[in-house]
């Protein structure tokens, strides 16, 4: 049943400072377009959480980094040059009232 354990990190200590949802959507539904977006992500360390979901976007993912200088660096240079990707919408997060993930 248990697992594993977690602990809760301070944020400001590691230097991250902006936290962001952000929903892709892929150019094409084909499992090959999935892995290897999928594969694309596992590389990329400011995404620490990747969702498979429906609706209007294919991924959910929660993306965090020092500031918005570097969220943009990953839009750009990591999500932006991904061949699977034909959309992506940001939600800046501005606050957490409630956060039971650890």
């Amino acid at each position: 049943m248990i697992r594993g354990y977690r602990a809760v990190l301070d944020h400001r200590q590691l230097g991250i400072g902006f936290t962001s949802y952000v929903a892709v959507g892929l150019s094409h539904h084909t499992k090959m377009d999935q892995e290897g977006f999928e594969a694309a992500i596992a590389q990329a360390p400011e995404v620490r959480e990747c969702h498979n979901v429906t609706g209007t976007f294919e991924y959910l993912l929660r993306v965090e980094t020092a500031d918005l200088s570097a969220y943009k660096h990953f839009h750009t240079e990591v999500l932006g040059i991904l061949p699977q990707v034909s959309s992506i919408s940001s939600f800046v997060v501005m606050g957490s009232p409630k956060d039971e993930r650890a």
